[in-house]
């Protein structure tokens, strides 16, 4: 796809996760699924090789999503992507409903890995490209995180081992939409300098703007530097999308009201899909 439609794509992403925060009664964690959509579009429409019809085939991509709180993208990705059937989607967080508020592995539609306390999906992440190259397969292995997340301390052992293994196959993606539940990240734990903090820790770090998907693509497609992980820190607004919610801690977790959600379509435009 190109860059145009994946933009699309994404767009019809957000009126999904829209849509089914609305249906569904009850709160969500939207704001930081909103902020991820741009870069899972990317990834989805144009990076991982991955067969909605052969799920389990070895020598596709592997994508472990640590901030689980962000499944509505993740679902709604998977949705686009073929994973997903529209029946399916429209049961999430109802009883008995694979796709519950946070993800749990299911690889008949897609779902890599579980979740549900945050920091651990680096770790998972460094033992697949551990185990990739130990069977010379070519596959990557990427994992998304949260900015506020990475107040864990098992982000940042797994962000020292991933070089001293070597492993340019892996690639990591911090959401930095900088919220989360308590707030402000700066006011929690102020991260500091994201891209040199990861340098430090040995990886190949890249600046990015998180709702480019040019340069999104861009930064994907480099070569990764042999013996070194790459990182992407993806700057990104929480709510991005509907302007009643981006910057608002307040939106992390929250119910739409039938006059917001309302409002909300209003700042839509026409969809497509994968």
């Amino acid at each position: 796809m190109d860059v145009k439609q994946i933009q699309q794509v994404a767009k019809t992403i957000r009126r999904k996760i829209l849509d089914i925060s609305y249906t569904c009664n009850k709160s969500v964690h939207i704001g930081g699924a909103l902020s991820m959509v741009d870069i899972l579009a990317t990834l989805y429409c144009g990076i991982l090789k991955l067969d909605s019809k052969n799920p389990y085939f070895v020598d596709r991509d592997r994508f472990i999503l640590s901030k689980g709180h962000g499944a509505l993208s993740y679902y709604a990705v998977l949705l686009a992507s073929g994973f997903i059937t529209e029946e399916i989607f429209s049961t999430f967080q109802s009883n008995g409903s694979d796709l519950t508020a946070h993800p749990v592995m299911n690889m008949p539609l897609g779902i890599e890995s579980s979740n549900g306390s945050l920091g651990q999906g680096l770790s998972l992440g460094v033992g697949l490209a551990i185990a990739a190259k130990a069977r010379n397969q070519k596959h990557k292995v990427y994992v998304m995180l949260g900015d506020g997340e990475c107040n864990e301390g098992a982000v940042w052992e797994a962000a020292m081992s991933a070089p001293n293994f070597n492993l340019n196959n892996l690639v990591a993606i911090v959401d930095k939409n900088d919220f989360q539940n308590d707030g402000a990240a700066s006011y929690v734990m102020a991260p500091g300098d994201f891209v040199e903090k990861w340098r430090s820790f040995g990886w190949n770090a890249i600046p990015v703007d998180g709702h480019d998907v040019a340069a999104l693509l861009e930064s994907f497609q480099q070569e990764n530097i042999p013996g070194k992980p790459k990182v992407l820190i993806a700057k990104t607004t929480k709510g991005k999308g509907f302007s009643f919610m981006e910057h608002k801690a307040e939106w992390h977790h929250n119910r739409l009201t039938k006059s917001q959600y309302d409002l909300a379509v209003l700042e839509l435009e026409p969809e497509t899909s994968c």
